[in-house]
């Protein structure tokens, strides 16, 4: 277990701030592209199998998929998205919780990250799941609920994600299912999926003018870490395409 050294700007000025961030795994993975995916620790078979496809086709798509480890569409997410996915914890990195899901959490902590705000020995308590779910919205640009009932805990991650101002989606679901994400869309406080691969091209459209927008960020060279970290893996694309030049470990845009 170590710690990180320098906190990623996405939990820069939470209300709750991060004192400190423990880690196992492959930090470099914190310097892609994020998108959270939460919902339900008990998702139907439906929501299982989008959740699981949802997460392979953002992961195979450049995307590093954010979740918090507990049972059900956490699980599932970080499994589709594995190894392009990052677990956030309730409890300090020593404890396997829940325990049902060990093993996967053992081989996300080799293959993948696992991140965790509480020093050795902490265990999960009440207040440290919501504490964590701040964390979770937070690194990712948007947030996705899968499915989540009116009192699912999941919509206080909305909450969090309306507070930050990122677009939240969630699935189409049959009518009386999901109340709580169909309330989400009903209110138009949330997107709607409905294909996944046109969303999978709407978000890559967002991506784009992101960059268009930003613009500006590479008028003067930037170091290579903190481009990739801007860009993500869209920026060796853009190496190809002419639009930057990376030279000694410094980007600047030709």
């Amino acid at each position: 277990m170590q710690t990180v050294q320098k906190l990623p700007s996405s939990l820069e000025g939470l209300k709750k701030p991060v004192e400190q961030l423990y880690y196992r795994g492959d930090l470099s993975l914190l310097e892609m592209p994020l998108i959270s995916i939460v919902g339900t620790r008990k998702p139907n078979s439906y929501t299982k199998d989008m959740t699981y496809t949802l997460s392979k086709k953002l992961s195979q798509a450049g995307y590093v998929i954010v979740s918090g480890a507990a049972m059900g569409v956490d699980a599932i997410a970080h499994q589709g998205a594995f190894p392009r996915t990052i677990a956030v914890m309730a409890n300090s990195l020593d404890i396997y919780y829940p325990a049902v899901n060990r093993s996967l959490i053992e081989k996300l902590s080799k293959s993948s990250l696992i991140l965790s705000e509480y020093s050795p020995t902490t265990k999960a308590t009440r207040y440290s799941f919501v504490h964590r779910n701040r964390i979770v919205v937070a690194l990712g640009q948007i947030l996705i609920i899968t499915q989540a009932d009116l009192e699912s805990g999941s919509l206080r991650s909305f909450e969090y994600a309306k507070a930050m101002g990122k677009e939240v989606y969630v699935l189409s679901h049959r009518i009386g299912e999901s109340r709580g994400t169909q309330m989400l869309v009903e209110s138009g406080e949330a997107k709607l999926i409905t294909d996944l691969n046109r969303f999978l091209e709407e978000i890559g459209a967002v991506q784009e003018k992101s960059e268009i927008a930003e613009e500006d960020f590479l008028s003067t060279p930037k170091p290579l870490k903190e481009a990739l970290k801007h860009f993500g893996p869209k920026l060796y694309e853009m190496e190809l395409e002419g639009i930057v030049e990376i030279k000694d470990l410094k980007v600047r845009r030709l």
